[in-house]
C-alpha cells in the first residue's frame, strides 16, 4: 500500500481507526456477554462483573492519560498496535479459569483500550475537514457498538461450539491480526512522531487532566461524559445478565438483544453526528439524546418476563442509540474546544473522567441490583444521572448563548 496515499485520503484514516476501535471494543465486552457461564466456571456471583469492569477501566484511565505523550514519541498507529496487542494478551489471560488471572487479563484489556481514542483523535483531527468533524468522529466511534455487536453475536455462539475459553483466545488472535494489518500505514501516518520526546510518568499523567480542569468548557464536557459513561456501561455490562436472570432468556437470545442495542448505538452515533453538524450543534443534540436515554432506562425497568420481544427490542434499540450513541458528538466537541495541536492531550484528559464514570457506575449498579434483587428496577434509577446530564448541558448552552 502507498502510505502517502493513506495520508492524502481521510477515509483511509477513518477505516483504519474504525477497525482498531472495533477490535478493542470486542475484547472489552467478550467476557461480559458470557458472564453467567464464566462466573459458574470459576464459582463467583455474576454481580462481581462490576469488579471486572472496574479493573478494565482503571487501567484504561491510566493508559488514556499516557496516550498523548506516547503518540508524540511513537506515533498514533504504533500506539494503536500496542493497544491491540495488550487487548489480545488480556483476552488470552481471561481464558484461564482463575479469578486472579482473569483480573490480570482485565488490566491488560484496559491498558489496550485506554490509548486508542487519544490516538485516533490525533489522526482524525489532522485529516478531517472542520465542517465534517462530528460526523467523522461519530462514524469512527461506531466501532464501540460494532465491537459490542460482534461480541454479543459471536462469543455466545463460540461458547456453544468450542467453549468460552477458546472463544476468548480466538478473539485475542483477531486483535493481533488487526495490529499486523495496519503496519503498512505507519510510515505515512506516524510521520509526525518525535523519538526525542521524553516520557515522564508524572508529567504524562498530570498534564492531560490539568488541561481539562483548567479549561472551563472542557471541564463541563468531562463532567457530562462521566454521567453518560455510568449509563452506557450499566447498559452494556449487565444487559445480558438482566435478560438471562430477570427475564429468563437464553444466552444466545440475550446476546442477540444486546447486539440490537449495539446496532441502535451504531445508527445513533451516525445520526446524532449528522444532525449535530447539519442543524442543532453539539450541546442541543446531546440534550435530545439525554431525554431519549432516560425514556429507554424507564422502558427497561418496566419490562417483564412476559413482555413482547418486539417491545423489548424496541426499548433496547432506543436505549442503545442514546446510551451508546453520544460519544462521537462529544469527542468532536472536545477536539473543537481543545487548544490548537492538543486534541489528543484534551481527549486523554477528558477520557480519564469518562472512564472514572465507567469504573464507579457499573460497580454501584451491581451493588444496587444485588440490594433490589432486580437488574430491571436498577435500570430505572438511571434517570437520575440522565437528569444531571440534562441540567449540565442546559447550563452550558445558556452560558454559550450569553457569550
Amino acid at each position: 500500500m502507498n502510505t502517502n496515499v493513506a495520508v492524502a485520503r481521510p477515509w483511509v484514516v477513518l477505516v483504519a481507526t474504525l477497525a482498531v476501535q472495533v477490535l478493542v471494543s470486542m475484547a472489552l465486552l467478550a467476557l461480559p456477554v458470557v458472564a453467567p457461564v464464566v462466573a459458574k466456571a470459576i464459582d463467583i456471583p455474576t454481580t462481581y462483573l462490576g469488579a471486572y469492569v472496574a479493573l478494565v477501566y482503571l487501567a484504561a484511565m491510566v493508559a488514556s492519560l499516557l496516550g498523548s505523550a506516547a503518540v508524540k514519541r511513537w506515533g498514533a498507529i504504533r500506539l494503536s498496535q500496542v493497544g491491540l496487542s495488550c487487548s489480545g494478551l488480556g483476552l488470552c489471560l481471561c481464558a484461564v479459569p482463575h479469578p486472579a488471572v482473569i483480573a490480570l487479563g482485565a488490566v491488560f484489556i484496559g491498558l489496550g483500550y485506554g490509548p486508542i481514542t487519544p490516538a485516533s483523535s490525533h489522526l482524525l483531527i489532522k485529516s478531517t475537514p472542520p465542517q465534517q468533524l462530528s460526523l467523522v468522529f461519530s462514524l469512527k466511534q461506531t466501532g464501540v457498538p460494532l465491537g459490542g455487536m460482534i461480541a454479543g453475536a459471536l462469543i455466545p455462539t463460540l461458547d456453544l461450539l468450542v467453549g468460552w475459553q477458546l472463544a476468548f483466545i480466538l478473539s485475542g488472535v483477531a486483535c493481533g491480526l488487526c495490529a499486523w494489518s495496519v503496519q503498512p500505514l505507519r510510515a505515512g501516518l506516524d510521520d509526525d512522531r518525535n523519538p526525542a520526546v521524553k516520557l515522564s510518568l508524572v508529567s504524562s499523567l498530570v498534564q492531560p487532566l490539568r488541561l481539562v480542569l483548567r479549561h472551563k468548557n472542557l471541564k463541563n464536557l468531562a463532567a457530562v461524559s462521566f454521567l453518560f459513561a455510568v449509563c452506557q456501561m450499566s447498559l452494556m455490562a449487565y444487559m445480558v445478565t438482566f435478560l438471562y436472570e430477570d427475564l429468563g432468556w437464553s444466552l444466545i437470545a440475550a446476546g442477540a438483544a444486546l447486539t440490537a442495542a449495539q446496532a441502535g448505538g451504531v445508527v445513533g452515533r451516525i445520526l446524532w453526528g449528522y444532525i449535530s453538524d447539519k442543524w442543532l450543534g453539539a450541546l442541543p443534540m446531546l440534550m435530545v439524546v439525554t431525554i431519549l436515554m432516560a425514556l429507554g432506562a424507564v422502558g427497561c425497568a418496566l419490562l417483564r418476563p412476559d413482555s413482547s420481544p418486539w417491545l423489548l427490542f424496541a426499548v433496547l434499540i432506543v436505549f442503545g442509540a442514546t446510551a451508546v450513541g453520544w460519544n462521537g458528538v462529544y469527542l468532536a466537541e472536545v477536539a473543537r474546544q481543545a487548544p490548537s495541536g492538543q486534541a489528543s492531550l484534551a481527549t486523554g484528559g477528558a477520557l480519564c473522567i469518562t472512564f472514572l464514570g465507567v469504573v464507579t457506575g457499573p460497580s454501584l449498579f451491581g451493588v444496587l441490583a444485588a440490594a433490589l434483587h432486580s437488574y430491571g428496577t436498577s435500570y430505572g434509577f438511571l434517570v437520575v444521572p440522565s437528569a444531571l446530564i440534562f441540567l449540565l448541558l442546559w447550563r452550558a448552552q445558556r452560558s454559550k448563548g450569553a457569550a
